[in-house]
């Protein structure tokens, strides 16, 4: 990509647009940032761009971002934003952040999507390869945006490890991880997306560049996925837990087989991986082929897979007190994943859920908290969707807009040998920066409980 003296706007100055402006100012492109938000939610990033003398407008997109001979957008910017819809009439290019970082990388890229399970496995994924010596670099939509971490040299063993969202892979150009993965797709995000299907191909899009010696990684059991795995050309490796499989990962006696070339090969019991669960046993599945896709040994897989513990905000045990355990589940933004966490206890559940609703239907988690949840406190902007739908079933009492007050709802309802669990089912942005912020004041306010 030409860089050099270019006009370049980039629209949202979150985590992914500042890192975007970082990139492009080093690549010697002239930057312009632009952001519909008020200039008071972004004090810490305009004294940034202040001391980069980086141009920038807060408050409004004016005709001023279209002064450019390319457009850098963040994924929260939706893309039927009235700028961008100008700038399709004006035939300026778009592009992503990931897109952007992706130009200037010359290492190996493992790129993961799905609805649910994306932050584990990538997580996950990395560790293997950290722990089998390679020089690994963990972005993306988990903690680091990749235009941070882009154009570094990291040797013969580098690699980058990625966790995509759907909203970047909307404004994917070229980009082309060497292995991909789909986990799953469900429905999420359906108040961005005009229907379920647009979601769907969404996802897809992670393999639109891939070819030749490439390789897709897919849920099997995940008709929907398997059927666009059927479609490609390059070479796709399965995981299922229902079916044996002539290329792939699979449960045999409950040990986990990898099916690769001409190699099978006995990996781990299931009872040995390090996180339970059905859900984790497909994230393990999808990243042991991921690594030995890149040719990381079977016994080093083994070893991180019984290593590793999980990821931060995805039913993260915080404390026991009173009987009382506290799970910490933020990262579960849509109904699919709440579904996961119920599967996960025996116990009584007391359940916080609700936020900013994207187009939930609870139906899926129905016969679950008929068996498993004992009571719901209902808080954020989805409060009265939750409480309309589970009120006939269970007691469902609200917080409003309080974490601190669905905290003291959910101990009120909770005896010695229960749960609660934050498993909220929706996105956070009603009350919090962001799901891991939301976990966190969780976290705080169970900590402090006396």
């Amino acid at each position: 990509m030409q860089t050099r003296g270019k006009r370049f706007t980039v629209l949202g100055a979150g985590r992914s647009g500042l890192a975007s402006v970082k990139l492009l100012l080093k690549k010697r492109a002239k930057v312009f940032l632009s952001d519909s938000a008020p200039k008071k939610k972004h004090a810490a990033t305009i004294k940034q761009l202040e001391q980069l003398t980086v141009e920038h407008e807060f408050g409004a997109n004016t005709h001023r971002a279209l002064d450019a001979d390319m457009i850098v957008v963040s994924p929260g910017v939706p893309s039927d934003a009235p700028i961008l819809v100008l700038a399709r009439e004006k035939n300026i290019p778009i592009i992503g952040e990931i897109e952007l970082a992706s130009e200037f990388v010359s290492h190996p890229i493992v790129a993961i999507t799905g609805t649910n399970g994306k932050t584990t496995t990538t997580t996950l994924t990395g560790e293997i390869f950290k722990q089998a010596g390679w020089n690994t670099v963990v972005a993306g939509n988990i903690g680091t945006a990749f235009a941070d971490v882009a154009d570094q040299d990291l040797g013969e063993r580098g690699i980058y490890v990625l966790e995509i969202s759907s909203f970047q892979l909307d404004t994917i150009k070229s980009f082309r991880p060497k292995v991909s993965a789909i986990l799953n797709i469900t429905p999420d995000h359906l108040d961005r997306y005009k229907n379920y299907e647009a979601y769907i191909q969404s996802k897809f899009h992670i393999a639109d560049n891939q070819r030749g010696h490439d390789i897709l990684i897919f849920n099997y059991d995940d008709e929907v996925v398997r059927s666009f795995a059927d479609t490609l050309s390059f070479r796709t490796l399965g995981f299922s837990l229902k079916t044996e499989l002539k290329n792939g990962a699979y449960l045999e006696n409950d040990i986990v087989m990898l099916a690769v070339g001409r190699e099978r090969e006995a990996l781990i019991p299931k009872s040995e991986i390090g996180i339970p669960g059905p859900h984790n046993l497909m994230n393990a599945m999808a990243s042991a082929l991921m690594a030995k896709a890149m040719g990381v040994s079977i016994d080093s897989i083994r070893k991180t897979l019984r290593s590793f513990k999980g990821v931060e905000h995805r039913i993260e045990f915080v404390r026991e007190l009173n009987g009382v355990k506290f799970y910490n589940d933020s990262k579960a933004t849509n109904v699919d994943a709440l579904y996961y966490a119920l599967q996960s206890f025996q116990e009584p559940i007391v359940l916080i859920a609700g936020g900013k609703d994207k187009g939930n239907d609870y139906g899926a988690v129905r016969d679950l908290v008929e068996k498993h949840v004992k009571a719901i406190v209902a808080v954020g902007d989805g409060a009265g969707k939750v409480k309309s739908y589970f009120e006939k079933m269970k007691p469902v009492l609200e917080a409003g807009h309080s974490m601190e007050k669905a905290v003291d709802l959910a101990r009120g309802k909770a005896d010695r040998g229960d749960v609660i669990l934050l498993s909220p089912a929706c996105a956070s942005f009603d009350m919090f920066d962001n799901y891991e912020h939301r976990g966190n004041v969780f976290k705080d306010l169970v900590n402090a409980e006396k």
